[in-house]
């Protein structure tokens, strides 16, 4: 490697511990496509000599076979190292770098450019201490430039440097870097960005990248590198009341009961009062424990393990707080959404929200609006696409301890995630708690679900039939009930014709209205269910996510899903209604099977064939089932 210290060579212990006590920063490079991202962060590794010999050797082979200079040396391609990236030119995904100079480590994440990946810069950007935003001096700031800046500032990245990039190409113009410059500083303040430092620079040639450059003897501002090697990274954390997560309750024996985590702010010393929240019990610490042996204080950035005085109830994903100054608890929220996914946000719908160690569920109302990044303007929205930013409220299925983002990330940040696929949907920053959820309180009752379920006799449970339009569920839930009450059971029928005449009537047949048809409906049947009802629900309710959040609102078997399978071409073939009919001539829109998908249970209880039986075979199957199979005594 072509990075050398003196040290080195003659000492290389002393060599080893200046390096472990250097500084680290970690920054990104963002901004539009082509405005040279990769092509600085080569151009930092090459200068600074972190270069193995034979990835120099390469560096300069593949230049001359798929670099975009002409055979000389194309520093993007020491960070693009997908096929798919070097075919393009661009970056698709993040990649990481690290380097080092005689005064500071770096870790360096390349963010791509293209708006497609806006995620992926996000994800870059998210345990970010700096952010160096490119703008090429040709094209000026772009949307996706104020795109990035604006998710900068949302993200709290406390340092910024502008880097317009390029300059040899618009001849050093001081013209053009005065005109892009105020142009960005209107748009900044206007963000949020009270500071930044802007650089003309050409991170090709390198100048301004190193040291100041001949180039442009109107600047009088610092490079590039000396600048973030000077950037201040200790930040007021520790100043900041005691905030520890708890990932893991560490046992490894009879006679130690420790708390581990990483200390996001704050100091914690033995004898301090601590409080466990959400529980809010409280308690002393007792040791802070670590490999190396107890230490006299715990600050935010270091990784312990406490010990309480008291035995107390501490979980995974509970927070230990300074008892004098705890954070709040609450379960709705206002917060900033960044959808990530290709499948638009749909409000209602129930996710998983992921906030330091604790996963709970979460529903997303009806975004208050998104934001235009271009014009900053607040636009209406029914729902988020793809790298769109709303600003939201958040219902939680249970109650957690958070502080604003913008006072501390660790305790304000989160990630919502898909609950059939487990894929990462969306990222988020809480605002504050909304007032109702400190007001609203679960009022004990003592006439439960039990004792109402014992005076029918029997257990309250929801029958859940779901299929196409056309497969017979109105006609088989009906028949079940006839039987059910023939037979001695209290139930209630809800069918998806009959409540769209009165509880949902105000609602359509957009996937929003979709979502929030099956959310009424099920906390409906958990109401009745509560009252020892035998719910049999006949709804069409085509997507799992809706399915599943019924089931969770119920105790441990007391959903019992019916798929009532009949493929589309024999629904089709009855068409009762004349639904499918409308549908083909375009005269009825967004409906199941034609142009709006239907996702068929997975794993449901009962399954009738309505090609292979009647209506009353099936309705004889399911009671039977329910009869048979389930236990109805009190």
């Amino acid at each position: 490697m072509a990075h050398q210290s003196d040290l080195i060579a003659d000492d290389i212990e002393a060599y080893l511990l200046a390096h472990q006590h250097k500084s680290l920063l970690r920054f990104l490079t963002c901004g539009s496509v082509d405005d040279g991202k990769s092509t600085l962060i080569g151009r930092l590794l090459y200068d600074s000599k972190m270069i193995f010999e034979d990835q120099l050797a390469a560096l300069e082979a593949d230049s001359k076979k798929v670099g975009t200079q002409g055979g000389e040396i194309d520093f993007a391609l020491l960070v693009d190292g997908l096929a798919a990236e070097r075919e393009q030119g661009i970056t698709i995904d993040v990649a990481y770098r690290f380097f080092s100079t005689d005064k500071r480590k770096f870790i360096v994440a390349d963010t791509p450019g293209h708006e497609q990946y806006t995620r992926n810069m996000v994800t870059g950007a998210s345990t970010a201490d700096a952010a160096v935003i490119l703008i090429d001096a040709r094209r000026g700031v772009l949307t996706q430039t104020r795109r990035h800046s604006y998710l900068v500032s949302l993200l709290g990245i406390r340092h910024v440097v502008l880097a317009i990039n390029k300059m040899d190409l618009v001849g050093w113009s001081q013209e053009t870097y005065d005109a892009i410059l105020a142009e960005y500083r209107a748009f900044a303040a206007q963000i949020g960005i009270k500071d930044f430092t802007a650089i003309p620079m050409s991170a090709l040639k390198g100048d301004n990248i190193t040291g100041h450059s001949d180039a442009a003897p109107w600047y009088d501002g610092p490079a590039l590198l000396p600048l973030l090697e000077s950037l201040p990274v200790e930040d007021d954390q520790r100043e900041k009341p005691f905030r520890m997560p708890v990932q893991w309750v560490n046992r490894p024996n009879l006679d130690f009961r420790g708390f581990s985590g990483f200390v996001s702010a704050g100091v914690i010393r033995p004898g301090d009062k601590i409080k466990a929240l959400p529980s809010g019990r409280e308690s002393r610490i007792d040791r802070i424990v670590t490999k190396d042996g107890d230490l006299p204080e715990a600050v935010a950035g270091q990784s312990v393990t406490l010990t309480l005085t008291d035995e107390i109830d501490i979980s995974r994903g509970d927070v230990i707080a300074a008892a004098a100054s705890p954070p709040p608890v609450a379960d709705q929220f206002e917060a900033t959404v960044v959808w990530m996914d290709d499948e638009a946000m749909l409000p209602g719908r129930p996710y998983l929200m992921k906030l330091g160690a604790r996963t709970v569920s979460a529903q997303i109302t009806e975004p208050k609006y998104k934001v235009n990044v271009n014009t900053l303007e607040h636009l209406a929205a029914k729902r988020l696409e793809l790298n769109e930013i709303g600003v939201c409220n958040l219902s939680l299925d249970a109650p957690i301890a958070f502080d604003a983002y913008a006072d501390n990330h660790d305790l304000g940040g989160f990630i919502l995630i898909d609950r059939i696929s487990n894929r990462t949907v969306g990222a988020g920053m809480l605002h504050f708690a909304l007032r109702r959820s400190q007001n609203i309180h679960w009022q004990a009752l003592d006439v439960d679900k039990t004792s109402r379920a014992a005076l029918k006799g029997q257990r309250g449970r929801v029958v859940w039939l779901t299929g196409l339009s056309g497969s017979g569920k109105s006609t088989i839930a009906n028949l079940v009930e006839k039987r059910l009450h023939a037979n001695g059971r209290h139930t209630y029928l809800l069918d998806g014709d009959n409540v769209r005449h009165g509880l949902n009537k105000d609602l359509g047949f957009t996937d929003e209205d979709r979502v929030e048809n099956i959310r009424r409906v099920a906390e409906v049947s958990k109401l009745m269910v509560d009252a020892g009802l035998i719910v049999l629900v006949s709804f069409i309710s085509p997507f799992r996510a809706e399915r599943r959040m019924a089931r969770e609102l119920q105790a441990e078997g007391d959903f019992v899903e019916v798929y009532v399978n009949t493929p589309l071409e024999v629904a089709e073939q009855r068409d009762v209604k004349g639904l499918y009919k409308k549908a083909r001539a375009g005269e009825l829109k967004n409906f199941t099977g034609i142009d709006s998908p239907y996702e068929a249970p997975e794993h449901p209880e009962i399954v009738v064939d309505t090609t292979a039986m009647s209506p009353t075979e099936a309705a004889e199957r399911i009671v039977a089932w329910l009869e048979g199979e389930l236990d109805y005594s009190i």
